[in-house]
């Protein structure tokens, strides 16, 4: 999933200054969601205010880990042919109340199959009011794999594919993938003419219920009193959408946020010694990296990337711009993902970089690097990259926007460059080489460098048909070593994430997906 740390100039809190109200926690959140509806989104701020709040998929990880558990599905069979993937559904589970809809009945087989069929089949009533398209779903090549879902009884779904897939039990714990709608809801919308109201006025199952959102400022939930997995110990959960982190800071000290989102270091320093506030830090599956664009003049040749990445003097990047909190990456893959390869290394070797900038007939035209806006670590990570290059003679422009406007354009392909971040979703390596490099994830908008090699997609497609850990292991290693070859993409960095808590909350999770869980939180 990308990273969405980026921001936009929040409104002043209305009503949150002073003492909170028993039972109610406020997240600074560092960033705006772009919407509600979180199977047309890959960002993580949207899965947060979304995909884990309003939404349950048909399975979970554990909090905190990797471990797949039982989710909207108590427990599933697999067929020996790894094809049939059936489903047997909880019982009563029910629907948000809202103001918007009242539900007539329980989740069952016809929500599933439903949401699925939303987002797979291009002829589904709803499929084209996703204006934003189901990028995460196309990146996967899902619709290429799912042959059908059908629903057998009341609680009972099978999912047929084409070929069997390793990855799809994880896949299934995935918010933009495997979350369920109600399917009376899209019927009631349908015969208003307004199904895209499912990203504006949102309806799940999931622990918190959807109030209100007033746009880059304030969303309110209250806690689902008939959530199957037990009511929610907050009754109020409020993200207050604080982009600036030395805001979040001082919001967090005033007792007006009770956990704030990701924090540069320098701004995690401002609670040493202050007894009130635990520091989060965690270690999640997440590289930052660079997308050059390979469809693009100058960028198409593989001698011309090796330069850009040989160019980087990715030690001084890691210091300047972490402050300490990241190591250098050199694979794709994370070191908390099996099958990485840590021998991977890019040197710092400007010499080299200069050599094949001249061998590639680079002819000094001006590239352009999409980035977002969001704090002054990327400002200054920019500038260094801009620096890196000019020594070796390419001339870079940085353009920073906000989150939806680079997402949009960098999907369209309109960048040369773009610096962006991924985290997993599920902890398969798939999920990290899937949906950002494979051809079919060009088309779908996620594959932001455009790389499509037949080679590559080949190992991902042989790994992703066999259950057998060590062989995928094995494959997915050949791809990283073919990825790093033909520099489909620069890898930078694997960064640690710092938070921070009120001592007040407990149960409070930072994901190793780099998102926050607030499931279990509750505030003494």
């Amino acid at each position: 999933m990308r990273s969405a740390r980026h921001g936009c100039v929040a409104a002043a809190l209305l009503g949150m200054a002073g003492a909170h109200a028993a039972g109610t926690l406020t997240f600074c959140a560092d960033s705006a969601p772009e919407g509600f509806d979180i199977a047309q989104y890959e960002t993580v701020d949207t899965n947060d205010a979304a995909g884990l709040t309003l939404y349950d998929q048909l399975l979970q990880m554990k909090p905190g880990t990797t471990e797949v558990v039982p989710g909207l599905a108590e427990r599933w069979q697999i067929s020996p042919d790894g094809l049939a993937y059936t489903l047997h559904l909880r019982r009563g589970v029910k629907f948000h109340t809202t103001p918007w809809f009242k539900p007539g009945r329980d989740m069952n087989a016809d929500d599933v199959v439903w949401s699925i069929q939303r987002i797979n089949d291009r002829n589904h009533p709803a499929h084209a009011a996703a204006r934003n398209g189901f990028p995460y779903w196309a990146g996967m090549s899902m619709r290429e794999l799912v042959k059908s879902v059908e629903k057998i009884d009341s609680h009972t779904v099978r999912i047929t594919l084409t070929r069997p897939e390793a990855p799809f039990i994880a896949n299934l714990t995935m918010a933009s993938i495997a979350s369920v709608y109600s399917a009376e809801y899209g019927e009631q919308l349908r015969k208003a003419g307004t199904l895209e109201q499912i990203n504006t006025q949102p309806v799940g199952t999931g622990p918190f219920v959807f109030k209100s959102y007033q746009k880059d400022a304030v969303i309110r939930y209250e806690a689902n009193k008939a959530y199957w997995g037990g009511v929610p110990k907050i009754d109020q959960l409020v993200f207050a959408i604080t982009p600036d982190p030395a805001v979040r800071v001082q919001r967090v000290k005033a007792g007006e946020c009770l956990v704030t989102g990701e924090l540069p270091g320098d701004n995690a320093r401002a609670f040493d010694g202050d007894a009130r506030i635990n520091v989060v830090r965690g270690q999640p599956l997440t590289t930052a990296y660079l997308a050059p664009n390979s469809q693009r003049k100058f960028l198409s040749d593989k001698r011309f990337r090796e330069a850009l990445s040989l160019a980087i003097d990715r030690a001084t990047y890691v210091k300047s711009v972490y402050g300490g909190n990241a190591t250098v990456a050199g694979s794709f893959l994370p070191p908390g993902i099996w099958s990485h390869d840590g021998s991977i290394r890019r040197p710092y070797d400007p010499e080299r970089a200069r050599a094949l900038v001249q061998a590639s007939g680079y002819d000094g035209s001006e590239l352009t690097l999409f980035a977002t806006a969001r704090n002054s670590d990327i400002k200054r990570g920019v500038e260094l990259l801009q620096a890196d290059w000019a020594k070796v003679g390419v001339k870079v422009r940085p353009q920073l926007m906000e989150l939806g406007e680079l997402y949009k354009r960098t999907g369209k392909g309109e960048h040369d460059i773009a610096l962006l971040s991924w985290f997993s979703d599920n902890g398969d390596p798939d999920n990290f080489l899937t949906p950002n490099l494979s051809c079919a994830a060009v088309e779908g908008g996620g594959n932001k460098s455009r790389w499509c090699h037949k080679a590559f997609d080949e190992l991902l497609a042989a790994a992703r048909a066999t259950a057998d850990v060590k062989k995928r292991a094995g494959l997915y290693l050949k791809a990283q070593r073919l990825l790093h070859e033909e520099t489909g993409l620069i890898p930078l960095a694997n960064r640690q994430l710092v938070a921070a808590a009120h001592k007040r909350v407990s149960g409070y999770v930072a994901t190793p997906f780099g998102g926050n869980d607030f499931r279990a939180a509750r505030v003494d």
